[in-house]
């Protein structure tokens, strides 16, 4: 596909700096632009680089001051990210989508699948499962009896749902995922044995969920462990039996949630975030890489770091004197001997 950069202007209703009839067809970084790429600048630390792109159309904020000269055509836009995102997004919908039912895909005859719909190869769609209309759901995914899954949701290949999950609208949800998996539950029989707890609940998904690779969200031991609507999870994280998280959290990458804790709407966890079982995360919590929560945050709002995770400002304070310590080590040494030295005076 060819736009002008008068029609991308128009589209993101930006202003136009530049020759309105310069062509492109494709996207590129600023750093790696080249003839017929469109670009996009929002980073002050990558300024440097529209001095010298080869991308003929670049779009930037609104507020943008070059201190030289640019051959690109700009298009100056209030958030040079989100229009980015927003043209990624209509370049995305452009791709011709692929439709219909694999012949090797078994659908159970109890199951109801929906219009406008792809099954891939292999997929396996188990007994009284609904499968909303617009699906898109790849090679050898596998769908538990009794699921529920909405409107134009993707599945990607290898995904695994047990039975009786529910997946709300417009949700993706990435390869390698298992969702509805037994939560970790056993209990102690002897100093050396333990008896497993049966996991009878399940996975409540609910609308515009987006769900990493390899992710792993418990089922219930009763009731529902549910992920509500907007929120947005990176690869590689656990999130343990009976669980919530709240509308429009996101998750960075390997983050692991124990058991039957409550998580906040619109909370932000950075990577390696650990949070032990039974908690409660409040609303708006940020929380820094690799913290460790041990207890439950109450404040909104609030921003922590470290392991065991504490309050920004206290942490940052703390730091400082974390990394004055061999200073401090070499200076208390010298005070001993100074007050060895004057005991034997």
């Amino acid at each position: 596909m060819e736009f002008t950069a008068a029609t991308i202007a128009g589209f993101l209703k930006g202003e136009l700096e530049g020759n309105p009839n310069e062509k492109v067809n494709t996207i590129a970084k600023i750093e790696e632009g080249f003839e017929g790429a469109l670009s996009f600048l929002a980073n002050p630390k990558y300024e440097h680089y529209i001095y010298t792109t080869k991308s003929s159309v670049v779009l930037v904020n609104k507020d943008f001051v070059p201190s030289a000269g640019i051959t690109a055509t700009l298009i100056r836009v209030p958030n040079a990210y989100e229009a980015f995102a927003s043209l990624l997004a209509l370049v995305d919908q452009s791709r011709p989508r692929k439709k219909g039912i694999h012949a090797t895909a078994v659908i159970e005859p109890t199951a109801k699948v929906g219009a406008d719909i792809f099954i891939g190869a292999y997929v396996y769609i188990g007994e009284n499962c609904a499968i909303g209309d617009g699906c898109r759901i790849y090679p050898h995914v596998f769908i538990g009896d009794g699921t529920t899954i909405g409107k134009n949701c993707i599945i990607n290949p290898g995904v695994k749902i047990y039975h009786e999950c529910i997946i709300g609208n417009g949700c993706t949800i990435h390869a390698g995922t298992v969702i509805g998996s037994d939560g970790f539950g056993f209990a102690p029989q002897s100093e050396s044995e333990f008896m497993k707890i049966p996991q009878v609940g399940n996975v409540v998904i609910e609308d515009n969920v987006e769900i990493g690779a390899n992710v792993a969200i418990d089922r219930a031991t009763m009731g529902s462990t549910i992920i509500r609507k907007g929120v947005k999870i990176d690869n590689l994280i656990q999130i343990g039996h009976n669980v919530e998280v709240g509308e429009n959290t996101v998750m960075a990458g390997q983050t692991g949630i124990a058991g039957s804790t409550k998580i906040g709407r619109n909370c932000m966890f950075a990577g390696q975030v650990g949070i032990a079982g039974h908690l409660k995360i409040a609303d708006g919590v940020k929380i820094g890489a690799k913290a460790g929560i041990p207890g439950d945050i109450r404040e909104e709002n609030s921003i922590v770091l470290g392991s065991p995770a504490f309050d920004i400002r206290l942490f940052q304070r703390s730091h400082v004197v974390f990394r004055k310590l061999p200073e401090l080590k070499t200076r208390i040494e010298t005070l001993e001997k100074e007050v060895e030295l004057l005991k034997k005076k």
